[in-house]
């Protein structure tokens, strides 16, 4: 299993994932006052099959969950794997829910 770590970069306003220092991929967003609004997920293709997109929305997911704020799933990775992974569903906020199909 490959080893990656996460970190929030606010000045970039995305969390980074890294594999043994070298940016693997990166999850971009805007903080709201009561929400986070994920607008763009890409991992880079030299680490495109390594789990870095999965681990990114968990990790995203988790410390939204962890802050208490709603997300706004604008990007459609983070949209799908929340599909995929009903748990993270109550972290939508509700007047978006029915627009991104969560």
């Amino acid at each position: 299993m490959t080893d990656i770590t996460i970190a929030n970069n606010p000045a970039e306003h995305r969390y980074e994932a890294r594999i043994e220092g070298q940016l693997a991929g990166y999850c971009e967003y805007n903080l709201l006052s009561e929400a986070i609004m994920f607008t763009h997920t890409e991992v880079l293709e030299a680490f495109e099959g390594k789990g870095v997109g999965s681990a990114l929305a968990r990790h995203v997911l988790d410390e939204a969950r962890t802050d208490g704020k709603h997300v706004i799933p604008v990007c459609q990775f983070i949209a799908g794997y929340i599909r995929k992974h009903r748990d993270y569903a109550d972290l939508v906020r509700p007047d978006v829910q029915r627009a991104f199909k969560i």
